[in-house]
This record gives structure tokens, sequence and C-alpha cells, in this order.
């Protein structure tokens, strides 16, 4: 008998196999894998959390490429949680420990917010693979190809472009691993997570950009030799976070043959690729609730001037808030030195603060 993911105890384990659900995202995990192990032996892959079967094997192939997928699961928490720090969901459910046997429930329910997360792991792995290309990082790819077009008159291609090629291609393998499994979960979750996967890979596909850097005398940038290169994560994710708050509720249901995911208000169309879809509604996430993977706003800051989502008024839910002061310690009266340094004091000053009732 397989076990699905990782080694469990024997009642969590049959708990699990019958209600067939292994996380697809588990394998972010390995984030917690520690600085100092580097993986250059088979065995090593066994230290490494949330792997099924499939994505073990693909680490014992391909060792090198592991510290790569490593800084990827990492990239993807600090991403998600910077992304969402302004909202009363702030992707801190992300942080589960490497033990756990499963996410909390706003990831493994099928929610908007398990979208987000399928699609942004999905687009940060082939990215980080595919700068890893061309930083020299993985000796089993290199830059991406030249295009084909020619340049404008004072631009040439030169320069080591990202492999987004190669990236697509290793990355959906190993992310889209667990979801390939017989004991995936239910026909309809997998659809959701293959689908919003994708949805995370076109955005990065969509995000890929000239870059330039000037030649010429004193700086004139007579001709600029270019490379296409991917946008940061950062802008990624926000292209996500868009899609997120306008995603499309779904139902799984007989299309023809078979059954599949359509719009639950609006099935005379089918789901569109760039969309993402979800198929339960979330919490507000205003109070602390464990089995809606809720843990509320209390104690979070909140901004009392803004009008967004991290105003006072809305991210605590109108419960109030109370606020508190703090002293910043700042560099100010900066002066330039020639040559070459620069010498500034330090400056005091109090802010004042509010937290959510």
């Amino acid at each position: 008998m397989r076990r699905c993911c990782h080694v469990l105890p024997l009642a969590v384990l049959a708990a699990l196999l019958l209600s067939q659900v292994c996380s697809g995202i588990k394998w972010l995990a390995i984030s917690h894998t520690p600085k100092t192990l580097h993986i250059n032996q088979t065995q090593h892959c066994k230290l490494l959390p949330g792997l099924v079967s499939s994505q073990a094997q693909l680490c014992r192939s391909n060792m090198e490429l592991m510290q790569t997928i490593i800084q990827a699961a990492r990239e993807v928490k600090k991403t998600c949680q910077k992304t969402f720090a302004d909202m009363r969901w702030n992707c801190s459910s992300i942080e589960i420990p490497g033990d756990s046997s499963k996410y909390p429930p706003d990831l493994d329910r099928g929610t908007r917010e398990s979208a987000f997360v399928y699609a942004l792991s999905a687009a940060t792995i082939s990215h980080t693979i595919a700068r890893a290309c061309t930083t020299g990082d993985l000796r089993l790819c290199s830059c991406g190809p030249i295009p084909a077009e020619i340049p404008e008159p004072g631009y040439r291609w030169g320069g080591c472009a990202d492999n987004l090629h190669y990236g697509l291609i290793v990355g959906s393998k190993f992310a889209d691993a667990p979801m390939k499994m017989k004991r995936a979960g239910s026909h309809a979750n997998k659809l959701m997570h293959l689908h919003n996967s994708e949805v995370g890979r076109q955005v990065l596909r969509e995000a890929v950009v000239m870059k330039c850097k000037c030649h010429g005398v004193s700086g004139s940038c007579s001709i600029r030799t270019c490379w296409r290169g991917l946008q940061d994560l950062r802008e990624i994710a926000m292209e996500l976070k868009t899609k997120y708050l306008s995603a499309t509720k779904v139902v799984h249901r007989p299309m023809g043959t078979r059954k599949q995911l359509v719009p639950k208000d609006i099935d005379i169309r089918p789901v569109r690729e760039n969309e993402l879809v979800y198929l339960q509604s979330s919490p507000d996430f205003c109070t602390k609730n464990d089995k809606q993977g809720s843990v509320g706003t209390q104690d979070r800051q909140c901004n009392k001037t803004s009008a967004g989502s991290d105003s006072c008024d809305l991210m605590c839910c109108g419960r109030g808030y109370n606020p508190y002061t703090e002293k910043l310690v700042e560099r100010c009266n900066c002066k330039y030195h020639w040559c070459c340094y620069v010498t500034c004091k330090k400056c005091e000053r109090i802010v004042e603060r509010y937290v959510c009732k």
C-alpha cells in the first residue's frame, strides 16, 4: 500500500486513505529544510517532507534541481504573505510545519485562497527554475533561446535570457505530480487545482519582457544589448491577486460524456483558461474558526487613514481598534563627504499604530 505524501501513524493514514486526499501543495513543507543541508546524495531525498513518490523520484534523478525547488518553496511563502499583508486572509496558514499531516481548511477545501496558492506555487517553481538556468545554478540547462525576430535599429540580441521553456517543463512535472496520482482527492478538487496551476503558468508566460543594457561613449546608449527576461515574482503575484479577487465559483457536473468544472451561476459558458476557479466559498476571516481555517484579525495591525482592505474599519470587521505608540530610530541629516563617504545622525520619532480589537 502506498502512503500518500509521507509516512503517517496508522490511524491517521487510515483516515487519509478513506478520504483519498493528498494535498498537492504539501511539497511547500520543504521550505523548512535546513539551509545547511545540501542535496547531493539520494538518501537526502528521504529527508524532504511532503513529497509524493514521483516527486521523490525526480529528486533522486536530479538532486541538483532540489536546491532550486527548496528555494521556490521559500519564495512561495514569502511572496504570498507579502501580497496579502493588507487583507484579512494574510496567507499565514501556509506556514504549516513540515511534520503536519495536512494544510488548514482554508487551503485544503477548494477555496478561493487555495486557488491563489496553487497558481502562485506553479508560477514560482517554474520562475525559479528558469532564473536558475540563467544564473548557472543548474548545469542541465542554460540561457533561453535568442528570439528569431530582427531587433529594431540600435538594438541587438545578446545577454542571457531566462530559460522559461525549461522552467515550465520541469516545474509543471514537479508541481502537478500530486494531482496526477490515483489518490489525489476528489476529481473536482483535482480538476480545480490543475486548472489553477495552469493559470499561474499562463501568467508567467505573459510576464516575459525585453530587458536591455546600454553601450556607448560616456553613457550615450548608442546601442542596446537586449534579452528576454521574466518580471519579478512580486509583479506576477499581484496579477494573480487580481485574478483571486475576481475568481469564479464553479461546480462539478456532467458535460457531454464526462464531468467538468462549469461556472456555478453562469453555466452557459465553459471555464475560461485565464481565470482562477474555486469550489467552496470562504469565511470572512474576521473571527478565529479552526474548522474553516480562519485565524481571525484580532491584534492585526490596521491603517486608520486607509480606505482600502487594510483600513481599520475593514480589517477589524467593525469591532474597533486600539492605538499604541512606537519609537522609531532613523538615519537623518545625512551629508556626503568628498571623497567618498556619507555620515548621518540618528533621529527618533514617535509614531501611532493601531491594532484590531
